[in-house]
C-alpha cells in the first residue's frame, strides 16, 4: 500500500494539534470558602457596631435629638457653609490663575507661583491659619499706598483682621494652591493637538484656553475639585482653634457647659454627614454633564457613583481563530 501523498504528509505535520477534550459534565463553580469567613466577620463587628451605638447610655440619642435642629447649632451649620462656599471661591480662583501662571512662557510669573505652591503646600493649613489670626504680632498696622511712598489708607490689624477674615484668608490660599495644580493636571491632559488645531484656525492664545483647552479640562478637574470641596467642609473645623463659631465650635461652647460631650460630638458628626452627602450627589451630576461624550469618564449610576465604581465596558464577541486551509 503506498504511503499518503508529500503534501498531504506536509498539512498533517503543520496542522495544530486538537485540544484536548474538557469533561464539564461535573464542572461546578469555585468555592471562596475565606470569602464567606470575612463576609461573615464583617457582618458580627456590624451587628455589634449597631446594637452599642442602639443600647449604649452614653450617646443619649434623647439630647441628640433635641439639639440637632436647635438654633444655635444652625447658626454654626451656617458659618461652616458661608466659609466653605468663601474660601472655595478663593481656592479656585487663586487656583486657576496659578495654573495658568505655572503654564506661562515668562519665567518670572512661572518661578512665583510655583514658589507659591511650594509654600502653601508644604505648610500645615492650621499653622497658616493661626499666623493669619496672630498677623497683629507681626504687622501692627496695615496700610496701602504707593510702594516704597506715603501710604493712602490704612488700620489696625486687629480690626481688619477678622476671625472670619483670617479663617478665609488661611483656607482659601492654602486651597488655591491644591486647585493650581488640580487645573494644571487637567489642562495637561488635553490632547496637544486641540491646541494646535485652535492655532491653525487663528485664534489667540487666550481665547484657545477659554474656548477649547478649559471645557475638555472640566472632565479632568471635577471630580477632584468635588473632593476639595468636601475636604473644606471638613477642614472648617479647624477654625475653632481661633474662636471662630463655627458648626464644631458651637458644639464645644455647649457641651463645656452642659457637659454633654459625646452627644453634642454625635449631633456635629450627623450634620458633616448631611453635607458631605448632598455633595456627592451634586458631585455627581456634574461628572455625568461635563463627561458628555466621553462615556468612559462618566459615572454609570448613582449608586456606582457612591461605590466608586464603573461598569464594565461592553465587550464584542471572540475573535474567530482563522481556519487553516485544508
Amino acid at each position: 500500500m503506498s504511503g499518503p501523498a508529500p503534501a498531504a504528509r506536509a498539512e498533517v505535520r503543520t496542522r495544530p494539534e486538537d485540544p484536548p477534550e474538557v469533561d464539564v459534565a461535573h464542572a461546578g463553580r469555585v468555592k471562596h470558602p475565606l470569602r464567606w469567613i470575612a463576609s461573615a466577620v464583617l457582618l458580627v463587628l456590624v451587628a455589634q457596631l449597631a446594637h452599642m451605638l442602639a443600647t449604649n447610655p452614653n450617646l443619649e440619642w434623647g439630647v441628640v435629638g433635641s439639639y440637632f435642629d436647635a438654633q444655635i447649632i444652625g447658626s454654626g451649620l451656617l458659618t461652616t457653609l458661608e466659609l466653605t462656599v468663601i474660601a472655595m471661591a478663593v481656592g479656585i480662583v487663586g487656583g486657576l490663575l496659578l495654573a495658568v501662571g505655572r503654564r506661562s512662557e515668562n519665567p518670572l510669573p512661572r518661578a512665583v507661583c510655583a514658589a507659591y505652591v511650594w509654600f502653601f503646600r508644604g505648610t500645615p493649613v492650621l499653622v497658616q491659619l493661626i499666623f493669619w489670626y496672630n498677623l497683629s504680632a507681626l504687622l501692627p498696622r496695615l496700610s496701602l499706598g504707593i510702594p516704597f511712598g506715603p501710604s493712602l489708607i490704612g488700620g489696625s490689624t486687629n480690626a481688619i483682621i477678622s476671625p472670619l477674615l483670617a479663617a478665609t484668608l488661611g483656607l482659601g490660599l492654602n486651597e488655591a494652591a491644591y486647585m493650581a495644580e488640580i487645573v494644571r493636571g487637567g489642562l495637561l491632559a488635553v490632547d496637544p493637538g486641540q491646541i494646535e488645531a485652535a492655532e491653525a484656525l487663528g485664534m489667540g492664545r487666550a481665547r484657545t484656553l477659554r474656548r477649547i483647552v478649559v471645557p475638555q479640562a472640566m472632565r479632568f478637574i471635577i471630580p477632584p475639585t468635588g473632593s476639595q470641596v468636601i475636604s473644606m467642609v471638613k477642614a472648617t473645623s479647624l477654625v475653632s482653634v481661633i474662636a471662630l463659631s463655627d458648626l464644631l465650635y458651637t458644639a464645644q461652647t455647649i457641651y463645656n457647659r452642659t457637659f454633654q460631650t459625646i452627644p453634642l460630638l454625635v449631633v456635629v458628626v450627623l450634620w458633616y454627614l448631611v453635607i458631605t452627602s448632598v455633595l456627592y450627589v451634586g458631585q455627581f451630576f456634574l461628572e455625568r454633564h461635563y463627561a458628555r461624550g466621553a462615556t468612559r469618564h462618566a459615572p454609570q449610576g448613582f449608586l456606582d457613583a457612591l461605590l466608586l465604581r464603573r461598569r464594565p465596558f461592553p465587550q464584542s464577541g471572540p475573535t474567530p481563530t482563522p481556519e487553516l486551509p485544508s
